[in-house]
């Protein structure tokens, strides 16, 4: 039976976009029932986000998509940055094969395509109800629950249903950040850009990368999405809109140093729209038992390609605390760590969007300065792994005791073996806590088991074993979300500080043995 048919469901997600899908499907795999309210029916049918890395891949890869993510996009070649003549001024390239996550650098793609793969993906989850077309009116906070009130606008019918927790993953505009008295930090950008799709089946012979044109009179970027999808972004004049280049006429002389001589009836226009790039973040991202994710809480320019990637992470930190905190194994005060550890990232993502930005787009001498100080160093920022490199400020008590270089980050997607088709760490490590060291006794592996983790141990030489011993590790336990959270010189100590915390896998091993 759907959760809402009874008029309760433990959890509500306000919003069908990635964020949400994303969160739901998370605390589906981890058998939380959920209920997912969406003002459209179906996919919101233009393009957004074309661009997410690495790390963004290994989530969806968590969520089951990741072999059918792969058949929808396009590695891209990495980053150039161009004068306004078009020259060359630097690159910066982004291998196809595999890195630290085990997927591909930079990858293309087109939002509702993706949209749509979770919506399919969403729909094996028991525990999950999405509901479509329906207006959320209030969200409501009690001692022990928090009602939310919305409309069928198919019908006009007025419900309610009472839930544990809501979380607000309802875009830029959220009525759910309203309802907790959240406001959103101006973090002084805010450019006005034209946003075009062209499909066509000619090749425009261009390098397989995107390349940011750096234009103090017309900025812009182009990149290839898909096999016959281009997407062209422009900085608009201060008295220009869309609709200055709603033809082909005032369009075309735009995108012609990249179309060349392909005919201009061989282009099709998608849509040619304007947005106003911001970059902003929510003063707090939760009260009580209602969270914001997604653009809900923060958004971003889009110049380094991690806005969307950004509301995924959100769902990854808080999915499991949540369902732990719900399943009694974990406390309350876990779910206090959600806003200190995502909240300082995503500024520091979106400050690095601003500057990148800025070094785009600023003229004169000061445009200049920027480009000649910050471009070869851009390549650490352009497109790329946002968090691995990142520590996570872990606040709680699931903190570590003792700090190394790797405490805080994240875990590598690493091989466990040498031999050949090995399985990587996510796929041993399973959906909750994991304790991965050099060595571990049968009766540490027992010990680890009934606490729901799971044991891991590298072969000597491989991937994962070299970065244990790179890092001086013997024993590291690694929270579901991928990050380490606490080293130790023996399992023993390790253990010490392992939580209890069943995940649906740990649980389904723990039946059958």
């Amino acid at each position: 039976m759907s959760p809402h048919k009874e008029g309760v469901a433990p959890v509500i997600v306000v919003g069908a976009g990635p964020s949400g899908l994303a969160v739901a499907t998370l605390l589906g795999q981890y058998g939380v029932e959920c209920l997912v309210l969406d003002r459209w029916e179906g996919v919101y049918p233009l393009p957004r986000a074309v661009h997410l890395d690495d790390e963004v891949y290994r989530i969806l890869n968590r969520l089951g998509l990741g072999t059918q993510f792969a058949g929808l996009s396009r590695p891209a070649h990495g980053l150039r940055l161009l004068a306004p003549d078009h020259r060359v001024l630097a690159e910066f390239q982004r291998p196809a094969d595999g890195g630290a996550h085990g997927y591909p650098q930079a990858n293309m793609f087109d939002q509702p395509d993706l949209e749509q793969l979770m919506r399919n993906n969403l729909r094996i989850m028991p525990t999950v109800t999405l509901r479509g077309n329906v207006e959320v009116l209030r969200v409501t906070q009690g001692n022990a629950a928090v009602q939310v009130d919305f409309t069928d606008r198919a019908t006009g019918a007025r419900e309610s249903v009472r839930a544990s927790h809501v979380l607000g993953c309802d875009g830029a505009s959220s009525m759910v950040r309203g309802a907790i008295g959240a406001e959103m930090e101006d973090l002084g950008f805010e450019q006005r850009w034209l946003v075009v799709d062209v499909d066509t089946s000619a090749q425009l012979n261009q390098w397989e990368g995107i390349h940011q044109l750096c234009d103090s009179h017309r900025a812009g970027t182009y990149m290839r999405v898909g096999e016959v999808r281009y997407r062209w972004e422009f900085r608009l004049l201060p008295d220009e809109t869309a609709a200055d280049f709603a033809t082909m006429d005032t369009l075309h002389p735009l995108i012609r140093p990249w179309t060349g001589d392909v005919p201009v009836d061989d282009l099709r226009v998608i849509r040619v729209a304007d947005y106003t790039f911001r970059a902003q973040v929510a003063n707090k991202w939760r009260d009580r038992r209602v969270f914001l994710l997604g653009d809900a809480a923060h958004l971003s320019p889009p110049f380094i390609g991690q806005g969307m990637g950004a509301g995924l992470r959100d769902a990854m930190n808080l999915a499991w605390k949540l369902a732990g905190v719900l399943a009694g194994e974990l406390p309350a005060t876990t779910l206090a760590s959600y806003q200190t550890e995502r909240k300082r990232h995503a500024k520091r993502t979106i400050t690095v969007a601003k500057l990148f930005g800025l070094t785009m787009t600023a003229g004169g001498r000061v445009g200049t300065a920027l480009r000649r100080f910050f471009a070869p160093g851009l390549h650490l920022v352009a497109g790329l792994p946002a968090q691995s490199g990142t520590p996570i400020p872990l606040g709680s008590r699931l903190s570590a005791l003792a700090r190394t270089s790797a405490v805080g980050r994240l875990c590598p997607n690493a091989r466990t073996s040498v031999t050949p088709d090995v399985k990587r760490f996510d796929e041993v490590a399973g959906d909750g806590f994991a304790l991965l060291a050099l060595a571990i006794t049968p009766e540490e592996r027992e010990q680890i088991l009934l606490r729901g983790a799971a044991p891991v141990v590298p072969d000597p030489g491989s991937e994962l074993h070299q970065w244990l011993v790179g890092h001086r590790i013997a024993a590291a336990v690694v929270r579901p979300d991928r990050a380490v959270v606490f080293t130790a010189d023996s399992v023993a100590g390790s253990l010490a500080r392992l939580p209890s915390f069943h995940s649906a896998s740990a649980k389904t091993e723990r039946t059958e043995r």
